[in-house]
């Protein structure tokens, strides 16, 4: 069995109140990105990212990666149409020269954002994790 893990986050754990809208908002925006959903009738998994139900939800500020300009467009308009809120639309930042991001709140109020930061080349895709599964 193989797991794909990012280089300094594990996961990340959210708890929604209405586990549908949020699936449905994760999965367009995620598609934009072209970052591959696992899901099953509790839960929804996406790289480190792992939403299940709570009677609570979780607040937190994600960002994901985008690879351009455009993919952020994509990004904040099917987040819009999938039930999503504007938090700051498509554009330039001024946190560093050429940050370029996009702004959602997703059903439960967690601000998700997408970024590109300019040209850059990884040093590596992923870590990957190897072990042979239990049982």
């Amino acid at each position: 069995m193989e797991l794909k893990r990012g280089r300094l986050i594990d996961h990340i754990h959210l708890r929604a109140t209405d586990l549908p809208a949020t699936k449905r908002f994760y999965k367009a925006v995620l598609a934009t990105l072209e970052i591959p959903v696992v899901e099953a009738d509790s839960y929804l998994w996406a790289d480190e990212l792992w939403i299940d139900a709570g009677e609570q939800a979780s607040h937190v500020h994600l960002a994901f990666q985008a690879r351009d300009h455009e993919a952020v467009r994509r990004f904040h308009e099917a987040g819009l149409a999938a039930g999503g809120r504007d938090n700051g639309g498509p554009g330039e930042r001024a946190y560093h020269p050429g940050y370029f991001a996009a702004f959602l709140l997703d059903p439960d109020g967690n601000n998700i954002e997408a970024v590109y930061h300019g040209p850059a080349e990884r040093s590596a895709d992923a870590v990957t994790l190897t072990f042979d599964a239990p049982g």
